[in-house]
């Protein structure tokens, strides 16, 4: 994933909605209020954000006892541990999610073309922010394929914008690994 906090939020919140249990490591400058108001739900949320001279040791530990580890600072994981880190995670059942590059990742997710939408003439609040999900990778994720969705909607979770096929009317986030 690259650069999408909303996305990110979305995401851990369907996780943790769903009894999973998740952390985040290296990312110091992430709002639990923000996380919290996106439907993430904190009881079920670890977080590091400064995990000090071995990420990728604190990375391991986490994929042994928590279904999903989302990862900031990965230009600071060597591409060797990015993969090491990846086998862990399949062996384990745990999800992996890097918030930025990531050697060998299966799937790589980008939001891309933002707008908000709520101010009228120059007054007003914002109300929700349209972005295009673009999805990418290796294997069963090779065909690219992207969509439209409001990270956030007007209620704070994830929607899809008026006008969009009524097949994608009510966006479901599904667990892909055994969770």
């Amino acid at each position: 994933m690259h650069g999408s906090v909303s996305l990110l939020f979305a995401l851990l919140a369907e996780a943790t909605a769903n009894g999973s249990w998740a952390a985040v490591v290296g990312l110091s400058g992430i709002s639990l209020v923000a996380a919290a108001e996106a439907g993430v739900e904190l009881a079920r949320l670890a977080v590091v954000p400064r995990p000090g001279g071995d990420p990728a040791g604190v990375v391991a530990a986490l994929l042994d006892g928590v279904d999903l580890v989302a990862v900031g600072g990965t230009r600071n994981i060597a591409d060797s541990d990015a993969r090491r880190l990846s086998a862990r995670a399949r062996n384990r059942g745990s999800v992996l999610l890097p918030f930025g590059p990531w050697a060998g990742a299966e799937v790589q997710l980008r939001c891309a073309d933002a707008s908000w939408r709520g101010l009228g003439q120059g007054h007003g609040y914002l109300r929700e922010r349209a972005v295009t999900v673009h999805a990418g990778g290796r294997g069963a994720a090779s065909r690219p394929r992207s969509c439209r969705l409001l990270l956030p909607a007007r209620d704070g979770a994830v929607g899809v914008p008026a006008g969009e096929p009524a097949e994608i009317a009510r966006p479901r986030l599904r667990s892909v690994v055994g969770c």
